[in-house]
């Protein structure tokens, strides 16, 4: 099929967070996480047969819909749910918050590894919780949860564990004997896992293969709250489209009524009801071709960025987003300098480890290629 990943599509003058940062600088972003790529024609026929209709009102996530999320599953990760543990919301941020608060009362204490995503950084605070943090390690070459450290962050108030598998930023797709040792752990403490799921359709090393926590026992299914969306695998992210998959009954009770009065019902997403339809329906075989290509963009940015004195980057085994260790080039403010040499990525500090930057990759290879060109001639004029 004829998917265009090459092709260079100019967003300017798009109201494109991502673009629109530089607006007006010659500056690459390769920031926040949403890809270059145009969507797959599926979703954009889908789209505008729905618009044809002509009329928007509110709306619900049909049995079509949820049945094709059972399906996909079933099909891509093993996990038999039901349609009634399905939760719709706007967005996965939203959902981290609302997990906070309907597991861990005022004061209490929720974990997150780190370093992560900045919104679990924030979730605990903004909801009046308490956080331990616990750092991911190097060891054996790849990035690891030390639970021996997990263990030593446990209080007696301690609720919940807000996990990211795949993680962002560092790339791990946690494995089963991971998994079932962080389950063991949990049932230990009897901790609700809220697991961001996200990534999970953007498997990228063929070794690895996503689990979902919740699928491990009967323990994870009914003290967990899964989150997943099309989002992030099928650049929807403007729409606002995610769910929570939530077995428990009363935990699914609890996380309605948090939300209630203060996060919309899901009434209000037919646009995104309809691109997940499409792409959950007919995706595939975009999704497998973009894989392909992100996989390309990957195999190559490891060894261009190796290459750069100074910078140092470990393979991902999931994610567009790579993870950049810039420690040896000792500089006050990374993000700020990359930057200057026209070059726009996330600080790691903002998502818990100054010593980093993050990259998304998800454009065009020429793209890509011109940006770490220019990041190399920076490093090698700082000399």
């Amino acid at each position: 099929m004829n998917t265009g990943f090459d092709t260079v599509i100019d967003r300017s003058n798009t109201a494109s967070l991502k673009w629109d940062r530089y607006k007006g600088k010659d500056i690459i972003p390769l920031w926040v996480a949403d890809t270059d790529f145009r969507a797959a024609p599926e979703i954009i026929e889908a789209l505008g047969q729905r618009i044809d209709h002509g009329i928007f009102g509110y709306t619900v996530p049909d049995q079509e819909l949820e049945q094709l999320v059972v399906e996909r599953m079933r099909n891509l990760y093993q996990w038999k749910i039901k349609p009634q543990w399905l939760v719709w919301l706007p967005g996965l941020v939203t959902a981290l918050n609302i997990s906070v608060r309907s597991v861990a009362r005022e004061g209490e204490t929720v974990v997150v590894p780190v370093p992560v995503y900045y919104p679990f950084l924030m979730a605990p605070e903004l909801g009046g919780r308490k956080s331990a943090l616990v750092q991911w390690v190097e060891k054996d070459g790849r990035w690891q949860l030390d639970m021996e450290t997990l263990e030593h962050a446990i209080t007696e108030d301690t609720r919940l564990l807000l996990l990211c598998n795949p993680q962002n930023p560092n790339g791990r797709v946690l494995t089963r004997s991971e998994l079932e040792a962080i389950n063991q752990f949990c049932q230990k403490h009897q901790l609700v896992v809220c697991s961001d799921e996200v990534h999970c359709d953007l498997i990228l090393d063929d070794t690895c293969q996503h689990i979902p926590y919740a699928s491990l026992s009967d323990y994870a299914r009914e003290h967990s709250i899964t989150l997943m969306s099309p989002s992030k695998t099928f650049n929807l992210a403007g729409f606002g489209c995610a769910f929570a998959i939530i077995p428990n009954e009363q935990l699914r009770q609890r996380f309605n009524s948090t939300r209630k009065g203060i996060v919309p019902d899901p009434d209000n997403m037919l646009i995104g009801f309809t691109a997940t339809k499409a792409a959950y329906g007919h995706g595939e075989p975009w999704r497998r071709s973009l894989l392909a290509y992100l996989r390309g963009n990957h195999d190559y940015l490891v060894k261009a960025i190796n290459g750069i004195p100074g910078l140092r980057m470990k393979p991902l085994e999931a994610t567009y987003l790579a993870w950049i260790d810039v420690s040896a080039l000792q500089l006050d403010n990374p993000q700020t300098f990359f930057e200057q040499a026209g070059v726009g990525l996330s600080p790691g500090a903002q998502f818990g480890d100054k010593n980093y930057l993050r990259l998304n990759f998800g454009c065009s290879r020429q793209l890509l290629e011109k940006a770490v060109d220019r990041m190399a001639k920076a490093v090698a004029a700082q000399g």
